[in-house]
């Protein structure tokens, strides 16, 4: 075996570049999630860009077995290093060829630690209980704390279909649900086809801002940079077969909108929206619903509600999964901190 090379990506149009052999690499790696998908990263890098790009890609015998990507940001903390999609991904990893795991994260660790100029912190967040990166080892002269970082409930999905994996109590709430919603009248739940994809995504933005604006508040969409960002990203993983748009139609409009992800047997619901004049007939709770009948029906084992410990969560019967967050300090700023 030929001896593993490391570069860097520092240039938006360089990491642009990587699209094919980089998704080729997130389709060899078990524990990617579409939020390490280059169509979910390079929206999110073309829309926020909060620092200086710090991608490191390990290669064999010229074959990408290995990528990290980073950006630099320079705050409060000093000069940390972060990875892409901050804020607005769910799961942060990593990817690591399956055949070189241990010897590309290796490599990875190396280069970091050998541009220890450009960096005081290294953060590593977000790393869902299989990340790759929880792999990676901090040299003995860095001073590395782990923590939990954020509760992702999920929902495991038996054999025996959805009656044996979600508690009775939340099936009698849904049947009362649909009866309710069926009083209102015909209603539908539909599946955005791809070229669809723009106009769902915009009736997702108007729905979610009417709830949260009944509420006083502005939600996650309110600023139009998040709002493209989903727009660019949505399609694009939408031609990677990745997304799982679905409306509730009552009377000719949308009522309702499920925005979440499917890929390697594991489903994501991320994001969701509903008329407020609708929140005692629970549109929401019909489309996870819908949602979750889909995610059998493709083979998934899992269902994931992701980030937050909100209480219907837990009514569908998911289970916390804690998400871990490494923060690895150089020697001089690690005896500063401490």
């Amino acid at each position: 075996m030929s001896s593993l090379q490391t570069e860097e990506i520092r240039d938006g149009a360089a990491l642009a570049a990587l699209g094919p052999e980089w998704c080729d690499l997130w389709q060899r790696s078990p524990a990617a999630t579409p939020f390490q998908a280059p169509a979910w990263l390079l929206s999110w890098w073309r829309h926020f860009a909060p620092g200086s790009l710090f991608t490191v890609l390990v290669r064999q015998a010229g074959r990408l077995v290995g990528m990290a990507p980073f950006y630099i940001e320079e705050g409060p903390f000093g000069r940390r290093i972060l990875p892409l999609g901050m804020s607005l991904s769910d799961y942060l990893d990593v990817l690591l060829d399956p055949d070189f795991k241990i010897e590309a994260g290796r490599a990875i660790v190396a280069h970091v630690m050998g541009r220890g100029d450009l960096w005081d912190r290294w953060d590593l967040e977000e790393l869902p209980p299989d990340a790759s990166a929880l792999g990676l080892l901090a040299p003995a002269a860095c001073d590395a704390g782990w923590s939990p970082h954020s509760a992702c409930p999920v929902l495991t999905l038996l054999p025996a279909g959805i009656e044996a994996s979600v508690p009775a109590r939340r099936l009698r709430k849904l049947r009362m649900a649909r009866n309710r919603m069926a009083r209102r009248g015909a209603f539908e739940i539909v599946q955005a086809r791809p070229e669809e994809v723009r106009a769902f995504m915009e009736e997702l933005f108007r729905l979610h801002a009417a709830r949260w604006e009944s509420r006083g508040e502005g939600g996650v969409l309110a600023e139009e940079r998040v709002r493209a960002f989903h727009r660019e990203a949505a399609e694009g993983l939408t031609r990677a077969g990745l997304v799982r748009l679905y409306g509730l139609r009552l009377d000719g409009r949308m009522r309702g909108i499920y925005y979440g992800f499917h890929h390697a047997g594991r489903a994501f619901a991320y994001l969701g929206g509903f008329d407020p004049e609708f929140a005692f007939e629970s549109p929401g709770t019909l489309l996870i619903h819908h949602a979750i009948l889909e995610a059998y029906r493709e083979g998934a084992r899992e269902f994931h509600f992701l980030r937050g410990q909100e209480a219907y969560k837990y009514e569908w019967g998911a289970v916390d999964r804690w998400n871990q967050r490494c923060v690895i300090r150089q020697p001089a700023h690690a005896e500063s901190h401490a």
